[in-house]
C-alpha cells in the first residue's frame, strides 16, 4: 500500500475514527485505525458497540490497508510538519510515514485482525439538515443517565410520528424533549434509542453550515451519514420511559421569566454551593418575582428574579445544576415556568407557545434550614 494526502486531511479524519476507537481492549486492533487505501483513503475505528468511517481525497500509487494505533499515529500525525504526508506498507506490515525531512518506521497491525463494521438494513430512512440535529442533540443530550443502573436511560429516545421527529431524554431526576418538523425522507412512524455516546460524536461531527444527515434505521443497528463520515451505532434494547403521560398537561401557576435574568439569579445564589456543601437552591415564586434563596454551611446568598404572573408564594426547591443545564438548553429568550405543586416537577417551555423543546424537573425537597 502506499498513498498521499495533505496533513490537515488525514489528520482531521484520524481525530474523526479515533473517537470509536477502544481505549483498552484485549484484541490490539480495537485500539486501531484501519487505513484503507483505494480510490481515496478511509480511515476506519470501530469498539464493536460504534463505529465511524470517514473518506478523504488521497493519492494512490498502491492500493491496500493497515490497522495502526490510533494514539500512537495521532500524536505522531501532530508533531510532523505541514505538507502532504506518504504512507506505504510492505508485505510484512512494516509502516513507513514521511513529511517533509520526518520520517517514521513502525510496525502495523494486519486488517484481517480488524473486525467488520455491522451491516444496516435501512428498514427506514430519514433525512434532516445537520444544523437541526445538532441543535437537537445538544437541547436533550445533557440529560442522558450517566448510570448503567437502567442502560435503556444511557441513551435518547428517537421518536417519528406524523414527520415529526422527537428526541427524548431522562436520567430520572429530569426530562429533556426537542421536536422538529422533518420534510425529507421516507420513515414510517416507529422509535429507536442511540446511546448517547454516539450522540455525542455526531453533535461534533456535525456543522452549522448547510448539509444534510441521513438517518437508516437497521433492526439492531443505525446509521448516520455526515457528508464523508459514517456513524453506525448499535440499538438500546429496553422499555423507554413513556413521557407523554410522566409531563402534566394542567398546571396551577404559569410564570414567564426572562432567560438571562433567571439564570443570572440562579448562578449568583449557587456560588455558595459545592461538593462539600451541597444544597438546593430554594424558589419562592410571589407576585411579579421569584425569591432565589439558596444556604449552605458557607453562608446565605439571596437574589430576586422579576416575573410575570404569580405563584401565590409556592416555595420549591431545586438542584442548581440540573435547572442551570435546562436553562441553558432552552433555545428562546422568554421562558414558561409552570408549576403545581412544591412536590411536583417544574415545566420549562417557550413562552411564545411553541413546542420545540419541553424540560421537565423534578423539585427536591425542602429541610428546615435548607
Amino acid at each position: 500500500m502506499k498513498f498521499s494526502c495533505e496533513k490537515y486531511l488525514i489528520q482531521a479524519a484520524c481525530a474523526v475514527a479515533s473517537r470509536a476507537t477502544a481505549s483498552k481492549s484485549t484484541i490490539p486492533a480495537l485500539e486501531g485505525l484501519l487505513l484503507e487505501a483505494d480510490l481515496g483513503l478511509t480511515v476506519t475505528g470501530y469498539d464493536l458497540r460504534k463505529g465511524i468511517y470517514t473518506r478523504i481525497e488521497a493519492d494512490v500509487a498502491e492500493k491496500g490497508s493497515v490497522v495502526v494505533g490510533a494514539r500512537f499515529l495521532g500524536e505522531m500525525l501532530r508533531r510532523l510538519p505541514d505538507g502532504i504526508v506518504t504512507v506505504s506498507t510492505d508485505a510484512n506490515l512494516n509502516v513507513t510515514v514521511k513529511c517533509g525531512r520526518s520520517e517514521f518506521n513502525f510496525i502495523g497491525i494486519s486488517p484481517a485482525d480488524f473486525p467488520e463494521m455491522p451491516v444496516v438494513d435501512g428498514v427506514n430512512n430519514i433525512t434532516v439538515p445537520q444544523s437541526i440535529l445538532r441543535s437537537m442533540i445538544n437541547q436533550t443530550i445533557f440529560a442522558v443517565a450517566t448510570s448503567d443502573a437502567r442502560p435503556i436511560y444511557t441513551g435518547t429516545l428517537f421518536e417519528i410520528s406524523s414527520d415529526v421527529l422527537t428526541l427524548v431524554s431522562v436520567d430520572g431526576y429530569r426530562l429533556a424533549k426537542r421536536s422538529e418538523k422533518i420534510e425529507k425522507g421516507h420513515m414510517e412512524d416507529c422509535s429507536f434509542v442511540v446511546p448517547g455516546s454516539a450522540l455525542g460524536d455526531i453533535e461534533r461531527i456535525c456543522s452549522d453550515e448547510e448539509g444534510e444527515v441521513s438517518i437508516a434505521v437497521g433492526t439492531k443497528h443505525i446509521l448516520f451519514t455526515i457528508g464523508e463520515t459514517v456513524v453506525v451505532s448499535r440499538r438500546l434494547e429496553g422499555e423507554f420511559l413513556n413521557y407523554k403521560k410522566s409531563i402534566p398537561d394542567a398546571f396551577r401557576f404559569t410564570v414567564k421569566v426572562d432567560k438571562g435574568e433567571f439564570m443570572s439569579s440562579i448562578d449568583r445564589v449557587a456560588l455558595i454551593i459545592s461538593e462539600k456543601n451541597s444544597s438546593p437552591v430554594r424558589l419562592t415564586f410571589g407576585e411579579s418575582g421569584i425569591d432565589c434563596l439558596c444556604m449552605t454551611p458557607i453562608g446565605k446568598a439571596e437574589d430576586v428574579c422579576s416575573c410575570e404572573g404569580s405563584g401565590d408564594g409556592l416555595e420549591i426547591g431545586f438542584n442548581d445544576r440540573y435547572l442551570m443545564d435546562a436553562l441553558k438548553a432552552a433555545g428562546a429568550d422568554r421562558l414558561d415556568l409552570c408549576l403545581n405543586s412544591a412536590s411536583s416537577p417544574c415545566i420549562v417551555r417557550a413562552a411564545d407557545g411553541s413546542d420545540k423543546f419541553t424540560y421537565m424537573i423534578l423539585p427536591v425537597r425542602l429541610r428546615a434550614g435548607d
